[in-house]
């Protein structure tokens, strides 16, 4: 059992946890994930990338949206309360290095969650680190504060101009490659469409480009393949071969297909949702 200790709404669905795991802290790197199960009984495996750990305190942070049947009972629990079962560190984990140039951290909504321990770490390798957060609106950005104690220059992309630039993230990221302080290398984490545009936005200009990729999971370890990909005409397990790979290579529109697959089964699943609900909420009360 998984003990969390801190839970908090960062804005609209989404919230951040700290959970008692000393072992996943002591030994994760940046861009690696956890994958958890709530319960034992009817509880599907959802993967969820480390937004920060604390090795001393033994801790690590995750941050997720409610946005499907698990991550909406995992929201309403609190602190106090024990997850059934959490698996990690998985996953290769982000190549930090000092690059000659600027490193630029894209990320899109929740994407910037695990954004947080990559661009802390391209900053700690001593790099010159740029960072552009986008959201629909002001309302569901995240981690501000954080990433701008952390990058030489924060920007903020709102579709709707509700704060910083009424733009897209592919706005300022142009600008960069087009500059003379060309980026050196790319990180983008957010939606897959997001992901794709700022691929095809680099790729003229030579700029590499990586991007995390969150397929469908289920045991996180390369045995069930339901999260492959398709990257330079190879096919690639997120699990295990990434979930970083470089955007050029990797065929977005494919991956896209494969994440609506499920859509029948998991509104099948929907009952056994309810049902594990109604089992946390009697052990609550």
């Amino acid at each position: 059992m998984t003990k969390i200790l801190k839970k908090e709404q960062l804005s609209k669905d989404v919230f951040l946890m700290v959970l008692e795991a000393p072992a996943i802290a002591a030994s994760r790197k940046p861009g690696q994930f956890v994958i958890l199960m709530l319960d034992d009984e009817y509880s599907e495996r959802i993967p969820l990338t480390i937004a920060d750990a604390d090795e001393k305190a033994g801790t690590v942070t995750i941050i997720f949206q409610a946005v499907g049947g698990t991550t909406k009972l995992l929201a309403e629990m609190n602190a106090g309360e024990s997850i059934a079962h959490l698996l990690g560190p998985l996953g290769q984990p982000t190549h930090i290095q000092k690059f000659d140039g600027p490193v630029v951290c894209v990320g899109g909504g929740i994407g910037v969650a695990p954004m947080h321990p990559i661009a802390q770490a391209m900053k700690k390798a001593g790099n010159k680190v740029i960072v552009i957060m986008g959201a629909r609106t002001a309302d569901l950005l995240v981690l501000e504060k954080e990433m701008s104690a952390i990058a030489d220059e924060l920007i903020i992309c709102t579709d709707d101009g509700s704060k910083g630039r009424k733009a897209l993230v592919t706005e300022p990221l142009k600008a960069f490659c087009e500059s003379s302080a060309k980026p050196s290398e790319v990180v983008a984490i957010g939606p897959p469409i997001m992901m794709k545009f700022c691929a095809a936005t680099t790729k003229p200009y030579d700029v590499h480009t990586v991007v995390s990729l969150n397929t469908i999971m289920v045991d996180g370890t390369g045995m069930c393949g339901g999260c492959r990909v398709n990257v330079g005409g190879k096919t690639k397990f997120v699990c295990v071969d990434g979930p970083e790979f470089d955007g050029h290579q990797v065929d977005f529109d494919s991956m896209m297909r494969r994440l609506s697959s499920y859509k029948p089964e998991e509104a099948e699943h929907a009952c056994r949702l309810t049902a594990a609900a109604e089992k946390l909420a009697t052990g609550r009360a």
